[in-house]
């Protein structure tokens, strides 16, 4: 791992371009040798998508495959290049929500896209934050994730063990919780909620907390610029009446419908090799 992070270091000095390319070219190669993440991927596609063809999904699983190596090269950009380069390269619209933030609470709702670390970076320019952190398995590289993520302004990392307490405290402290809501932790404190037509186990935290802080949510998506121009940052407008009279489960499905409208624009950078549908209802075979 260390010599992946020097890599990583060395490779961050080159120009996006040649960066991006390189990414993409190690991403191709990958798509043939991870067999285990190709399947995951090419079953996610099938059932999110089974208006494409096989040939369609296969183009793309493997373009999300050279999108994703790409991400993790550019990483690197982010964890150390300066911050003249990285406000050149994200390019944030309309802005940092910094008025709401100020007025908050607030809880910025960012999917799983492939270059969703530029979305916190754009917001830990110009704002602290908090947010859950899942503790990586290697140490090096989670030392090296958790500096990455908070050196430009002290940024508050619950576990998610540690409830919704702490990230509640820190809202009333004035911080924005960056808030990641899209992936398949089991059935505790989640529902089934169609995804894509497709039962998934989707956590309803997003709706429990809004109701418990009187919060505003307002979703972040971060996708590539074209011709390797860098990153663009979307700051949704926020959500009006958020979750108003709606039961968790139906506030849980707008915030499904939402996700699912933005995978639309950029189809190959979501985060398709995850397992979205490990956790079935009782009774129902596993996909994967």
């Amino acid at each position: 791992m260390r010599l992946m992070l020097l890599i990583m270091w060395l490779l961050h000095w080159l120009p996006l371009p040649l960066l991006g390319r390189f990414g993409e070219t190690v991403g191709s190669f990958l798509f043939y040798v991870i067999k285990k993440r190709r399947r995951i991927t090419l079953t996610n596609l099938r059932l999110c998508m089974p208006e494409l063809s096989e040939a369609e999904r296969y183009q793309l699983a493997k373009q999300h495959f050279r999108y994703y190596a790409r991400s993790v090269f550019e990483r690197g950009i982010l964890w150390w290049a300066p911050e003249s380069r990285l406000k050149k390269l994200i390019h944030v619209e309309p802005g940092v929500p910094l008025a709401d933030i100020k007025a908050g609470p607030v809880v910025i709702m960012c999917p799983h896209f492939v270059c969703l670390e530029v979305a916190g970076v754009a917001t830990m320019l110009e704002s602290s934050l908090c947010s859950i952190y899942s503790e990586q398995k290697n140490k090096v590289f989670d030392r090296a994730l958790r500096k990455g993520r908070s050196r430009f302004r002290p940024v508050q990392l619950f576990s998610r063990n540690e409830g919704i307490k702490p990230i509640l405290r820190a809202m009333q402290q004035g911080l924005p919780y960056f808030m990641l809501p899209d992936m398949d932790f089991g059935i505790k404190n989640a529902e089934f909620i169609p995804f894509f037509g497709v039962p998934a186990a989707t956590l309803i935290a997003l709706p429990r907390l809004v109701a418990t802080s009187g919060a505003k949510v307002i979703p972040v998506t971060a996708t590539y610029l074209p011709d390797y121009q860098g990153w663009q940052v979307r700051f949704h407008p926020a959500w009006e009446n958020y979750p108003g009279d709606a039961s968790l489960t139906e506030a849980t499905r707008q915030m499904n419908a939402f996700i699912e409208s933005q995978i639309r624009f950029a189809p190959a950078e979501y985060f398709w090799a995850h397992k979205r549908f490990k956790t079935r209802p009782e009774g129902e075979a596993g996909f994967y």
